[in-house]
């Protein structure tokens, strides 16, 4: 079992940065692809910003492409979200998610994920 703690919401102006943590504790000797998925009020799920396992890939969904920034650390058990440029449209919980699988479908299913994490973009 993998439990993922996210921190780093918030509530920012439009225009603003948040940078997003997440740390994978638990069966971390097994590596995993990991990264956000996020939802807002009334909306369906959307995938933010995934990285494969190996760190080699990443994936972005197309409001986070220029804007955000997917970043792992060497051990890979740790990953960070830099987002510039926060618009309003950007309010949702964050989720953290990772899974096992072999092959990454970036939109498929993840068998682990955080409690999520609130950010608001508000003037």
């Amino acid at each position: 079992q993998v439990r993922l703690v996210e921190s780093g919401g918030g509530l920012v102006q439009p225009g603003g940065s948040l940078r997003l943590s997440c740390a994978a504790s638990g069966h971390t000797d097994r590596k995993y692809h990991m990264g956000w998925f996020r939802q807002a009020p009334g909306k369906e799920r959307e995938l933010v910003a995934i990285v494969e396992r190996g760190s080699i890939t990443r994936y972005y969904g197309p409001f986070a492409k220029d804007r955000f920034t997917l970043s792992r650390d060497t051990g890979e058990n740790k990953i960070d979200l830099q987002m510039n440029n926060l618009k309003p449209e950007d309010t949702a919980v964050y989720y953290c998610v990772a899974t096992a699988a072999y092959h990454l479908d970036p939109q498929g299913d993840y068998e682990f994920w955080g409690q999520g994490t609130q950010v608001t973009v508000s003037s």
